[in-house]
């Protein structure tokens, strides 16, 4: 069955551009991890429920909800935690946010869940893209806009946000390998169109910084 149309929301774009689709596994690897729940923290400040007090990551209520469930688990999160600033939570319990990004794709139609045995005694399951081509017109249209000439001013505000985000975290998937970084002027200016309150734009440049691969390879180390 082909996917369905729709808009995805961020975090399941970026789980998506985040795979390889010349191969045959779907990949879930920490980066990625953290390039959805960038994604999932980024969609949460444009709809003003995760907000900025002094650098703490802040719901702004108790009791408000999306109706998507990858968003309200991280919302669920962020309230029975301890406080944490941006970048803390770009990297904390990220595998979470994707696994639910993963789950949500599958039962709209994006992936495939494919049950196996390993070693034909262990139960497992294998994600699939169901669409490859899809995700791959996905990968180009956000590359279109990362490397493109079209000014960063007229890009729509969730594209130039995907873009962002992903450029900043340059998965193998969307940087083609060999291809040359995106330029970190463009994807400073693409943050900048960040949708929601006023200070989304500068929400949105942290989560980038804290994608970038010297910032989360600092932080594995720690």
């Amino acid at each position: 069955m082909p996917p369905p149309h729709g808009p995805l929301s961020l975090p399941a774009r970026l789980w998506l551009l985040a795979q390889d689709t010349g191969r045959p596994a779907v990949e879930d690897a920490a980066p990625a991890q953290r390039l959805v729940r960038a994604g999932a923290l980024a969609e949460l400040v444009r709809l003003g429920l995760l907000v900025d007090d002094d650098g703490i990551v802040t719901p702004a209520d108790l009791d408000s909800r999306t109706g998507d469930a990858v968003l309200d688990g991280l919302l669920d999160l962020v309230r029975e935690s301890l406080p944490h600033g941006w970048r803390t939570w770009v990297r904390l319990r990220a595998r979470l946010t994707s696994d639910a990004a993963r789950e949500q794709l599958v039962v709209r139609g994006w992936l495939r869940a494919e049950r196996k045995r390993v070693f034909g005694v262990f139960p497992s399951v294998d994600h699939r893209l169901a669409s490859p081509e899809r995700v791959a017109a996905l990968r180009d249209g956000t590359r279109r806009v990362l490397y493109g000439p079209v000014p960063a001013e007229e890009v729509g505000e969730r594209d130039a946000a995907v873009a962002a985000l992903a450029g900043a975290a340059r998965p193998r998937a969307l940087t083609g390998g060999a291809r040359r970084a995106p330029s970190g002027e463009r994807i400073d200016r693409l943050a900048g169109r960040a949708a929601g309150p006023p200070d989304a734009p500068r929400i949105v440049r942290e989560l980038c910084a804290a994608l970038a691969p010297a910032a989360t390879g600092a932080a594995a180390r720690v």
